[in-house]
C-alpha cells in the first residue's frame, strides 16, 4: 500500500473520530432531525410553489409571472440574508429587543451541534427558520400586486426582514422580552401573520390603488390555479405548525391535527355565509376560507385541542369574511389578496384566542396562564408588533421611493407586469 493510500485512509478516520465525536458529545436525535428536514421542505413548498400559484391565480392573467418572479427573488434574497447575519440576530444573544451577529454563516463548529434546547442540528434549526423568513415578507406581496416594482419589492423586503422580522422574532422566539413575558406563538401569528398583514395594509395605502378599483373587479384569472396553491398551502401548514414543535412526537401530532380540524371548519363556514349572501359557493371563496383558518390557529395549535381548533376556525371564518368586507367594500382599501383581512387579522384573532381555548376547561392542554393574564400578555406583543412593524413600513417605503420609486407608471400597469417588467407572457393570448 503507497504512502498517498495511507494518507487518505488516515484522513478518513480521522474524520470519522471527529464526526462520531461530535455526534456522541451533542444530543441529537435522529427521528426528529428527520421530521424537521421532512417540515422544512414543507414549509419552503407553501410559497414555492405553493404561495406563487395562489396568487397568481388571483391576479389577472397579464400579471401572474410577476407574482411569481416576486415570491422567488424574495425567497433567494431572503436566504442569503438569513444565513448572513439575520438568523443570528433573532436567535443568537440574550438582548431583549436583538440579538448578535455570533452566529452569522454558522460556524464551522456548530455544524454537528445541537441547536439550544432543541435535539437537532443547528443548520437544521437555521434552515427551518429561514423557510419563515421566505414566507413572511411573501404575505404582503399579495397586497400590491398588479402595479409595485419589482425592484421595489425585492429592495422594500431585505430591508423589511432585517428592520422588522428579525426583531420581532427574536422578541417572540429568541429568548427576548415577549418571550420573558410568556406569549404563546407556537408557529407565528405575531412573528409572521401579524407583521406581514400590517405591513400589507399600511403599504396598499402608501401605494394606491389599482387602476379602476374599486369601481371595475379584478377578478381572478384562474381559479383552479388558485384552488392548487390553496392546496399546497394546506399541507405545508402541517410542516408549519406541526415543525415548530421541533420534535416528532405526541406534541407534533396534536398540533397537526388541530390545524387541520380548523382549516376545514374555517372553510365551511366561509362557503355557508357566501352561499347565503350570494346564493352560491365559491371555489375561491372555499379555500381563501381555508387560509383564514390555517392562519388563526397558527399561534394557538401547540395549546388548543379539537373543540377549541374547529372553534377558533369556524371564528375565524366569520371575523376574516366580514374583515374583507370591510376593508375592500366599505373602506375601499385596495389590499389586492385581502393579505390583511385574512393572515394579518387572522393571525391576530389567533393570537388572542389562544388564551381562551388554551385553557383547560375550554378543552385545552392547560399549558397557558390564567384567561386574563394571558390575555394580557398576547395583546401587549401584538401591540408592540403592530405599531412597530407599521412605522417601520413607512419608513422604508419611503426610503424605497426615494432610492428607486414604488409604483409602475401607469403605461406599465396597462400593459401587465409580465411584459412590461419581465419581458414575458404567461399565456399566448390572455384570457
Amino acid at each position: 500500500m503507497n504512502k498517498l493510500t495511507l494518507n487518505v485512509l488516515g484522513a478518513l478516520a480521522l474524520g470519522t473520530q471527529l464526526a462520531s465525536a461530535a455526534e456522541a458529545s451533542s444530543p441529537i436525535d435522529g427521528g426528529n432531525t428527520a421530521w424537521i428536514l421532512t417540515a422544512t421542505a414543507l414549509v419552503l413548498f407553501m410559497t414555492m410553489p405553493g404561495l406563487a400559484l395562489f396568487y397568481g391565480g388571483l391576479v389577472r392573467g397579464r400579471n401572474v409571472l410577476s407574482v411569481m418572479a416576486q415570491c422567488t427573488a424574495i425567497g433567494c434574497v431572503a436566504s442569503l440574508l438569513w444565513i448572513g447575519g439575520l438568523y443570528s440576530l433573532a436567535f443568537k444573544g440574550d438582548g431583549g429587543w436583538i440579538g448578535t451577529f455570533d452566529l452569522s454563516f454558522l460556524k464551522p463548529e456548530s455544524l454537528m451541534q445541537a441547536a439550544p434546547n432543541t435535539t437537532i442540528p443547528e443548520a437544521v434549526f437555521l434552515m427551518f427558520q429561514m423557510t419563515f423568513a421566505i414566507i413572511t415578507p411573501g404575505l404582503y406581496v399579495g397586497a400590491v400586486v398588479e402595479r409595485m416594482k419589482f425592484g421595489a419589492i425585492v429592495l422594500f423586503s431585505a430591508l423589511w426582514l432585517a428592520l422588522v422580522y428579525a426583531p420581532v422574532c427574536h422578541w417572540v422566539w429568541g429568548g427576548g422580552w415577549a418571550f420573558d413575558m410568556g406569549v404563546k406563538d407556537l408557529a407565528g401569528g405575531i412573528v409572521v401573520h401579524a407583521t406581514a398583514g400590517t405591513t400589507a395594509l399600511v403599504l396598499a395605502i402608501m401605494l394606491g390603488k389599482r387602476r379602476g378599483f374599486p369601481q371595475h373587479p379584478h377578478p381572478p384569472h384562474n381559479p383552479g390555479m388558485v384552488f392548487i396553491g390553496a392546496a399546497m398551502l394546506w399541507v405545508g401548514w402541517f410542516g408549519f405548525n406541526a415543525g415548530s414543535q421541533l420534535s416528532a412526537g405526541a406534541n407534533a401530532g396534536m398540533t397537526l391535527l388541530v390545524t387541520h380540524l380548523s382549516a376545514c371548519a374555517a372553510a365551511l363556514v366561509w362557503s355557508l355565509m357566501e352561499r347565503i349572501r350570494n346564493g352560491k359557493t365559491g371555489l375561491v371563496g372555499m379555500v381563501t376560507g381555508l387560509v383564514a383558518g390555517l392562519a388563526t390557529v397558527t399561534p394557538a395549535s401547540g395549546d388548543v385541542g379539537p373543540i377549541g381548533a374547529i372553534a377558533i376556525g369556524a371564528i375565524s371564518a366569520v371575523v376574516c369574511y366580514f374583515s374583507v368586507s370591510l376593508i375592500r367594500e366599505k373602506m375601499h382599501i385596495d389590499d389586492s389578496l385581502d393579505v390583511f383581512a385574512v393572515h394579518g387579522v387572522g393571525g391576530i384573532l389567533g393570537t388572542l384566542l389562544v388564551a381562551v381555548f388554551g385553557q383547560a376547561s375550554m378543552g385545552g392542554l392547560g399549558l397557558v396562564k390564567p384567561m386574563g393574564e394571558q390575555l394580557t400578555i398576547q395583546a401587549t406583543a401584538l401591540g408592540a408588533t403592530i405599531l412597530w412593524s407599521a412605522l417601520a413600513t413607512v419608513v422604508i417605503a419611503l426610503i424605497v421611493k426615494v432610492l428607486i420609486g414604488l409604483r409602475v407608471d401607469a403605461d406599465q400597469e396597462s400593459e401587465g407586469l409580465d411584459r412590461s417588467e419581465h419581458g414575458e407572457n404567461a399565456y399566448p393570448m390572455e384570457p
